[in-house]
């Protein structure tokens, strides 16, 4: 066990323009910090296996689930339960940045619904 930060985790990108990091990744927990710049989204997903719960540190996040949208604030966050449909998106005009931890990992467990953008 030792101290992690962005600065030294394992990074990725997705969607060509957004950036994450691996803060915890095992065989039962994902924690991922991810940064969204604005207009940025990802695709409309489920996931059958995972639950997430998605955390702004900075920015707002627009999260679409199951219908509903829900803007989500510095120190606001969501729950979304496994097999609920979801896109978060950045509609601001800043950086959107949070934590997303996923039980069990999402990786592998992530089905585009038939909508998806």
């Amino acid at each position: 066990m030792k101290p992690i930060s962005i600065n030294d985790a394992p990074h990725y990108t997705w969607g060509d323009v957004c950036d994450g990091w691996h803060l915890a990744k095992t065989d039962a927990l994902s924690v991922i910090q991810e940064c969204v710049p604005p207009g940025a989204k990802e695709t409309r997903h489920l996931h059958h296996h995972a639950e997430q719960f998605f955390y702004v540190l900075s920015g707002v996040a627009t999260m679409e689930a199951e219908g509903e949208v829900h803007h989500l604030g510095q120190g606001q966050g969501i729950h979304i339960p496994a097999g609920r449909a979801h896109q978060l998106s950045n509609q601001g005009s800043e950086d959107t940045t949070f934590i997303v931890v996923s039980t069990p990992p999402s990786h592998g467990d992530r089905e585009m619904t038939p909508d998806a953008k």
